[in-house]
């Protein structure tokens, strides 16, 4: 049984999920209702970096991110076209990038397959990236949103 509560901060528990309420603050999410779709949930990161958590990283200096990208093309080989894009791009404080892949939990794929397609977007990224690409995103209109925080 878990003693968790809402707004739990400690990094050996994972912290609570949110949602976005009609009053645009966030609630806890009552896993009974799930998102309604990835779009809505892929919004709230986008919306709300803070929900990553990064005290779970690093307690003594929380990472904090800023997010450069969304639905960014991702190339399969070196010169190549766009083969995939990924949900979002951030970076955090120290300019470490962190790409996320949102998936609701009714996706019926297994866990490896889900974890593998990750791991397959981040080395094709490593790789065929030029190596400004995330400097292009910070500074792309196109991707940046209006609301720029750490």
């Amino acid at each position: 049984m878990s003693t968790r509560q809402p707004g739990d901060t400690n990094p050996t528990h994972p912290g609570p999920i949110f949602v976005k309420g009609a009053d645009g603050g966030l609630n806890p999410f009552d896993a009974k209702n799930g998102y309604a779709s990835e779009a809505e949930l892929q919004k709230l990161i986008a919306d709300h970096p803070e929900l990553l958590r990064g005290d779970q990283m690093d307690p003594e200096d929380p990472r904090r991110w800023l997010l450069i990208g969304r639905e960014v093309g991702i190339p399969g080989g070196l010169g190549q076209s766009d083969r995939w894009s990924i949900d979002h791009v951030f970076i955090d404080h120290d300019a470490v990038p962190t790409l996320i892949e949102v998936k609701r939990s009714s996706d019926a794929r297994i866990r490896r397959e889900v974890v593998g397609q990750l791991i397959e977007y981040a080395a094709n990224a490593k790789r065929h990236w030029p190596a400004n690409r995330l400097e292009q995103l910070a500074a792309s209109p196109t991707q940046t949103p209006s609301t720029r925080r750490f």
